[in-house]
């Protein structure tokens, strides 16, 4: 008896699999005549208990059978498919992709696994109700756009997996799986910020531009913002911009650290934290202040922050970095370290970040990798300070490096005093 209603339960979800994606089918064509409709909820439902008939043959006679229902009811799918393509001379084939989908989720319910069969007939379901949303994605979606989601794919599931997982060179430094797979993650990062700029759009003020720019590479929103400086109305708003935008330099550190060695996390959150607050909180002084003034004043350019080549001068940057912080640590010891650290900081803080977190794994002292990571936070920032006053001159400068110099000096006083 336990048996017998376990099979009923089974042909439940199937049925109930083919009614949940035949419904979404008849909602879509709802405003159309039933016979131009080439599948209904009926039909659905019957693909889902016949897929699970299907398999009940396939347990009791052998695979065979199954395979000669599916065959069977493929063929006259397929049949129907050519008589709608001869009357109406209408192309898609989803309706039938459906169907077919629907009489391989029966089968699995009865396969006993009905969770599966539901979960999949929830996600066929979902894909089938977003038909206008992908395709108005795909009408606004440019070259670049697609070429980079292409070209992140391919080094992330193409090219990744295909390294060898192994030390080589002096001290076994180059790792080209671990180093290629830093790389994925920068570039992961700031094409997901890409993705978030086009979908929020610069229209909706240039504080939602700076902390969405300022994930991708603050170094970079502060030099833009910095240029807006013309426009003296906007002053308060800017100097709010470039405070949250180096902001987001820290807490970006310290999700790099977490990817590749999270045991630095508790080292490095508190004096990178109470930096970020001192500047979120500087950011948040001048938003106020800012008022209800208008932020149309110009809007920052926006380009795809993946490409490949810059990939690759990454990750040539990133072995460099590693080679001289072993060369620097059995060199002259934990100073060498440090310096190399303040130099890498000036032009880039994600690979010295990267570098420093994966060196603290082997035979670097931790220690000594959260004191290198939190110069190259202060390097970068120093040098995004020098931007704004060089470049956003005087009245920006007045504005923002006060509030940069006293969150750097809790940053470094909190790293002192643990």
């Amino acid at each position: 008896m336990p048996d017998a209603l376990q099979l009923l339960l089974n042909f439940a979800s199937a049925l109930a699999a083919g009614l949940l994606i035949g419904a979404e089918r008849g909602w879509q064509e709802r405003n159309h005549d039933d016979a131009r409709l080439a599948a209904g909820i009926r039909t659905f439902g019957l693909a889902g208990l016949l897929g699970g008939f299907a398999m009940l043959l396939g347990e009791r006679f052998g695979v065979l059978a199954w395979a000669a229902m599916f065959i069977g009811f493929t063929a006259l799918v397929l049949a129907s498919y050519i008589g709608d393509l001869i009357q109406r001379q209408e192309l898609g084939m989803t309706s039938e992709v459906a169907l077919l989908i629907t009489f391989a989720l029966g089968s699995l319910a009865v396969a006993d696994q009905a969770s599966l069969a539901a979960a999949g007939a929830v996600a066929v379901a979902l894909l089938l109700s977003l038909k206008r949303t992908l395709h108005g994605a795909l009408q606004h979606l440019s070259e670049n756009e697609l070429l980079g989601a292409l070209k992140l794919l391919f080094i992330s599931l193409v090219l990744l997996p295909a390294l060898p997982d192994q030390g080589y060179g002096p001290w076994d430094v180059f790792n080209p799986y671990v180093i290629w797979w830093m790389v994925v993650a920068i570039a992961a990062i700031g094409f997901a910020a890409y993705v978030a700029i086009r979908l929020v759009g610069t229209r909706h003020g240039l504080l939602i531009t700076a902390l969405l720019g300022g994930i991708v590479s603050s170094t970079a929103m502060t030099l833009t913002l910095a240029r807006l400086q013309g426009e003296r109305q906007l002053l308060a708003l800017l100097a709010c911009g470039l405070l949250a935008t180096s902001a987001l330099m820290f807490p970006r550190v310290l999700l790099e650290v977490g990817l590749v060695n999270h045991s630095l996390l508790m080292q490095l959150a508190w004096p990178l934290l109470s930096a970020a607050l001192v500047y979120a909180g500087g950011a948040l002084l001048f938003y106020r202040l800012a008022g209800r003034e208008p932020a149309n004043a110009g809007e920052p350019p926006l380009k795809n922050p993946f490409e490949l080549a810059p990939a690759l001068r990454f990750a040539a940057l990133l072995l460099l970095i590693l080679s001289l912080v072993e060369a620097a640590q059995h060199g002259v010891g934990d100073a060498g370290v440090y310096l190399v650290a303040l130099l890498s900081g000036l032009a880039d803080v994600d690979a010295i970040t990267l570098s420093l977190a994966r060196s603290a794994s082997g035979e670097l002292d931790p220690q000594v990798a959260v004191r290198g990571i939190f110069l190259a936070a202060l390097s970068n920032s120093l040098v995004k300070g020098g931007l704004i006053a060089l470049i956003g001159g005087r009245h920006l400068a007045i504005r923002t490096l006060p509030i940069m110099a006293l969150g750097l000096l809790i940053g470094a006083s909190t790293l002192l005093l643990l």
